[in-house]
Formats: structure tokens, C-alpha cells, sequence
């Protein structure tokens, strides 16, 4: 599939600020399994300095400094992307034991090892809470793999967390949505990671966009769409397989990536300091356009 992307964030202040130090992570990532044909950002007004960097992770950063007084911030990225299905569905039987991953992980010391081992750990959003452990010991079973596992949380998130885009917050604890059983996608990202990483499977955090569709016979509406996010395992033969909570789905060709790392701290769209009133209206826009290839 191929798709048009537009990532609009706009801040807009009661009076003039200055001096805004920025960092945008809202490029889409090239994969093998996504291939970024064209992809710009523009800042409005005009920026006194901006950079492009690649982070730990591979993802693309820029930093983005505005020095004369402004009442207005718009950063826009916009994007041409094609997906290709990554028939993950195949592999869930193929993946490998809970023993086999920790041998790899014991000995193995190239990018990916180190990769996986930094996304064992808790951080900055995901400690590894008791209460996540208790979630997921459960669905450990004899003779299974972790994939087999992973789905199976998948599924279990799914079916026993409401959604409610009214709950929490950004930082809104892990423990909070536990208890409560709700929240957001990224809400179930991070709990899934936290209940994988407490029994010795590395996983990341994952952002991005999910294609929606109108309801039969509606216009879609542009600004419509929002930011998606699920989350990822790492398995030592096959790669990093994403798996998405929130629809009980392993990502495919309606999930376009974005950047991740250990978790939204790592990967948030817009986030910076400034000179001036800290009070802002906060505008987000984003649309997903299939495209006929």
C-alpha cells in the first residue's frame, strides 16, 4: 500500500516567546518493510536554525531553534510511504523459546544484542511493575514460544482493557492503567512492554500511524486521523515482530512507523523548551491518504 502522510503540530501562545529549542521526531523511518519515497518538514514562521540528526535508535530527529519572539509554531511533515505486507501471522509458530532467547541474549554482543538488552530493562515510563508480572504469568504455558506468548497478551489486553481516550494522560502512571483496566493506545503499548520485559523478553515501543476508514457511504474527513502506537519483541532469528494491543493485531501493511526506542519518552512527536509564558492552545492534525499505485 502506498499512503500520503501529513503530521501537523501547531503551538500558539497569548504572547510573544522566544528563544523555542525544539525536537520533532514525526519522519517516518525506512525499513525493509517501508520504503519513504518523498518526505519534507517545514516550520513555520522560519526557524533560525534547523538540523537533522539520527538518534541511538535510527530514528530521524531535527532540532529546530526559533530566536525572534513568535506567537505561533507550526512543524509539518509530509510524506510519500509505501508498505508492504510483512505476513508476521507466519511466524508466530516459528518463534523461538524463552530458553533460546536468553542464551542469545547471554552471548551475543553486535547492535542488535545491544539493542535488546537496553530494551529489557525498565525506563524512564515503564518500570517493571509486580502488578504487570501478575498480569502475564498466567498466560505462560509449557512448550511455548515467546511470540505464541506475546500474542497471547495481545489478545488479553485487548479483551480485558477498555479504551477510553478520556482516562489518562501522557503521564498518566502504568500502574493507574492497570488498576483501572483503560486508556490508550499508547497506555497498552507500554503495559504489554512492561508485563514481556518482567519475564526476560525485550521489547520497544513503537509510534506511528494506523490507516482509517470512514464508515460506508461518509467523507473522510481531513485532520481526522491521530498518531497510532503498539509495540514490538525481539525474537533472535526473526527480527523485531510488532504486535498492536489495541486492535488484537500483529502490524501490517495499515501500520506505517514512525520511530521507537524504550518508550514514548524516546519517540515523542514535538517536545522543547522555551523564553516566555509557558501557556499554549496545543493544535494536532494528522492524515493518512491511501494512494492508487
Amino acid at each position: 500500500m502506498k499512503y500520503q502522510l501529513r503530521h501537523l503540530t501547531q503551538y500558539c501562545y497569548p504572547q510573544a516567546v522566544a528563544n523555542s529549542y525544539n525536537l520533532a521526531c514525526i519522519t517516518p523511518r525506512q525499513l525493509p518493510y517501508q520504503q519513504v519515497l518523498q518526505t519534507a518538514l517545514t516550520v513555520e514562521p522560519q526557524p533560525s536554525a534547523l538540523q537533522q540528526r539520527v538518534d541511538y535508535f535510527g530514528n530521524i530527529q531535527h532540532f529546530i531553534h526559533l530566536q525572534r519572539p513568535h506567537q505561533q509554531l507550526a512543524v509539518t511533515a509530509s510524506s510519500i510511504v509505501r508498505v508492504q505486507p510483512r505476513h508476521n501471522v507466519l511466524n508466530i509458530q516459528q518463534g523461538a523459546s524463552l530458553n533460546q532467547l536468553q542464551h542469545y541474549l547471554a552471548s551475543q554482543f553486535d547492535v542488535n544484542a545491544l539493542q535488546a538488552r537496553l530494551c529489557l530493562n525498565a525506563s524512564q515510563l515503564i518500570p517493571l511493575l509486580a502488578q504487570a508480572k501478575a498480569l502475564i504469568s498466567p498466560l505462560l504455558q509449557q512448550g511455548q514460544n515467546i511470540l505464541q506468548l506475546t500474542q497471547a497478551l495481545n489478545q488479553y489486553i485487548f479483551s480485558e482493557f477498555q479504551y477510553d481516550p478520556e482516562f489518562s494522560t501522557v503521564v498518566t502512571p502504568l500502574s493507574e492503567v492497570i488498576s483501572h483496566k483503560r486508556g490508550v493506545c499508547q497506555d497498552f503499548a507500554q503495559l504489554a512492554i512492561s508485563c514481556l520485559r518482567t519475564v526476560g523478553i525485550p521489547a520497544r515501543y513503537v509510534s506511528g500511524y494506523l490507516e482509517t476508514r470512514p464508515p460506508e457511504g461518509q467523507l473522510r474527513l481531513v485532520g481526522a486521523d491521530a498518531s497510532h502506537a503498539w509495540f514490538a519483541v525481539f525474537d533472535p532469528t526473526l527480527g523485531w515482530i510488532d504486535f498492536d494491543p489495541t486492535n488484537n493485531l500483529l502490524a501490517d501493511e495499515q501500520h506505517l512507523t514512525v520511530a521507537f526506542g524504550r518508550d514514548y519518552a524516546d519517540v515523542v512527536p514535538l517536545k522543547g523548551l522555551l523564553q516566555g509564558n509557558g501557556e499554549h492552545q496545543l493544535t494536532v492534525a494528522v492524515d493518512v491518504l491511501p494512494l492508487t499505485e
